[in-house]
């Protein structure tokens, strides 16, 4: 697990969140720690080193 900093893309913030680089690929919804949006998440990796990440807001 290794912290991964990006911008909301609704509120713009700056935050944070643990990934898990034992998972290959992953897509999920977590909510903002800010302003509380749900936020999509996909995260890529290859020998645990992170290739791809994607933090979308969701069309609501």
């Amino acid at each position: 697990m290794f912290e991964h900093f990006f911008q909301c893309p609704y509120c713009w913030e700056e935050i944070s969140m643990l990934l898990d680089a034992s998972v290959s690929s992953q897509r999920y919804i977590e909510d903002c720690e800010v302003c509380c949006n749900p936020i999509e998440i996909f995260t890529n990796f290859e020998d645990r080193e992170l290739v791809a990440f994607e933090a979308s807001s969701i069309e609501q």
